[in-house]
Order: C-alpha cells, then structure tokens, then sequence
C-alpha cells in the first residue's frame, strides 16, 4: 500500500504546483472595520495621507490638517489656516510637508517633526490633489479650476513650472523613474508628464472609464488603478503603452490606494465600501472582495507597514430638495466626524 499512495502524493503535489496562479489567489483579505477615531474639528474634508514610518496620519479637515497617531488615535497635532485644505503630500527627504488649499489658492509648508508652518506657496486657482515625486525632489498640486499643475521644488520651496493640463486634474503618481500620471476627469484622459522637461509625453482616453478620480500605481509592475467614480470602474492601466490591461466594477469611487507587498489595490466607495482587486502579475488581475465600511468612506490611506486603511467620514442627514437646489448635498451632524480604520 505504502508504494501506492508515496508515488501518488507526489503526483498530486506534482499537479498542483503547476496548476495557475489565479486558481490559489481566491481567498478574502479578511479585512474588517476595526475601529474609529474621532476627530474634533469641523468642516468638510478630502484626501488622508498615512505615513507608516512615523505612524502618522493627516486628515484634512475643513480649514486645518489634523494629526492623528496612527496606533491609539490620539491627536499629535494640527496644521492651522489651511483654507479649503484638499490632500497633504509629504517629502521626508526635506522633512518637510505640504497641503493644497483649494480655497486660498495656495500650498502651505510646515515641518514635519515639529507641524510648524514654514512657508506659503501660490499656486492656480483651487488646488486639489498633491502629491511629491520623490525621483525628481519635486511637489506636484494640481488645481482644478486653472486646470493645471503647479510644480514646486521641495529643497527650495519655489514655483519651478506650470503645466497646462488640458482638463481639470485629479490625483497623480510617480513611477520613481522620471514619469508623473494624472487622471484628467472631465476628459476621461491619464496624462503623462516628463517630470525633467515637465512636458506632457502622452494623452491616453480612458476608454469606458467616466470622471477618473482615484489613482495607485504600483511601480514595480508599471500598472497605474484608475478608480472613475462616473460609471463605478476601476480600470488598470500599462503605464509605459497606455493600454488598458483590466477593468472591474467598483462603487462612487473618490480615491485608489495600493498596497505593493499585499499586491492588492483599493477603491473607496461613497456607498460605504471598498473593492478590492489583486494583482497577480502584470497580466492578470481579480475582483476579490467588497469589504463594509461606512456610508461617506470615498477617500483613503494606506499603511505600508501594518496594512491598515484609514477612510474619513461623518454621519449625514438629507436636505430638502427646493426649486434653486433639486439635488442637494447632505449636511454633516456636528462632532460625526471620524476615522474607519481597516484591517485583519
């Protein structure tokens, strides 16, 4: 008997090592709500930027970043007068970082040991997304109003270029090699930008992507996410062809996180969701999960270290609809404001 079931042990062993990757690549992340940190400010919010390294969390928060650890929640600090603040990008090479503040059209530079406020920058006219491209020491705001990206140099906090975008610009990556991306919503175009001549190399349509906001990439693989919050798809993007490589359904997405040693892309949905799709090479690509968080979740921030996502929100009620305003934006319930915090 013992000479039967040996060989056929290793035949099944055999088998199932060459079976396809995907076929092993089924199983749920596990991730669940955790917890919640409340945030005791007011006013609306955007983007949320996790630094793992530091444990640090910055929330933007009506007219202020909020600081938040990123373990206990405890609050570590603020930035203040940061009108109509948007995201926060961070350049540790310079310990320094900076916030977009759509309403005073400007971006505010404070350090990043101390949240001291060292310097405002101008920039076009609402600035949203922000981002640093830690390949050319440059900091990337794009404003959405003058529809292009105000380029400012990290070691020396001056304007260096402004790039015409062609459209009203959402977040941006860089691929650590010289390239910046750009989704461009109200055209359904990705823009590639040279981040040495700060000329724009390409223009790629999305094709069946709407109002692309969200953007990951991984750099490894050159794959760039593309969550588009107008039809709920995420698209994945051959960042050096411009050719589209998968498409997934997803929710009203805002914002796309990746985490490159899970290998995992995240889409944060208005509806109280996130999609999640894996990435199991350059190729292939599956829809794993839509994990619950809470209704207003649409932005996020990944951890690197931990894993954790972080998604602001805050509980909401419905406005009457008038004869001026048929489709009115929910009002926030004062002292709702809170961080979900994501994880096994």
């Amino acid at each position: 008997m013992e000479s039967i079931i040996k060989p056929l042990c290793l035949l099944m062993f055999s088998m199932a090592m060459s079976m396809p990757t995907h076929l092993f690549a089924q199983e749920k992340t596990g991730f669940h709500v955790l917890k919640d940190f409340p945030v005791h400010s007011s006013g609306g919010w955007d983007y949320i930027t996790v630094d793992g390294k530091t444990n640090r969390v910055y929330v933007s928060h009506g007219m202020q970043v909020n600081i938040l650890d990123a373990k206990t929640g405890d609050s570590v600090g603020y930035i203040p007068d940061t009108k109509g603040v948007h995201g926060i990008a961070l350049a540790p090479d310079f310990n320094k970082g900076y916030t977009s503040n759509g309403r005073a059209n400007n971006i505010t530079v404070f350090d990043l040991k101390t949240n001291q406020v060292l310097k405002q920058v101008n920039a076009g006219t609402n600035p949203d997304a922000i981002f640093y491209d830690d390949f050319s020491k440059k900091v990337y705001a794009f404003n959405g109003r003058s529809k292009d990206a105000t380029v400012i140099d990290a070691a020396t906090d001056s304007v260096v270029a402004t790039i015409p975008l062609g459209g009203k610009p959402e977040t941006g990556v860089s691929d650590g090699k010289g390239k910046v991306f750009v989704n461009i919503e109200d055209t359904g175009e990705e823009v590639e930008i040279d981040a040495a001549t700060y000329k724009i190399l390409n223009r790629w349509k999305l094709e069946g992507g709407e109002e692309p906001s969200g953007l990951a990439m991984d750099r490894k693989t050159g794959r760039l996410f593309i969550g588009c919050g107008g039809n709920q798809m995420m698209i994945v993007l051959d960042a050096a062809k411009g050719t589209i490589v998968g498409k997934f359904p997803i929710g009203r997405c805002d914002g796309v996180g990746f985490d490159p040693k899970l290998k995992l892309a995240y889409s944060s949905n208005g509806e109280g969701t996130i999609t999640v799709v894996r990435e199991i090479n350059a190729g292939k690509f599956e829809l794993v999960e839509n994990i619950t968080t809470e209704p207003g979740a649409r932005t996020i921030g990944v951890d690197t270290y931990t894993h954790k996502l972080y998604l602001p929100t805050a509980q909401m009620k419905p406005v009457a609809a008038t004869a001026e305003n048929a489709h009115p934006r929910p009002q926030q319930i004062p002292g709702t404001f809170h961080i979900v915090v994501v994880g096994k």
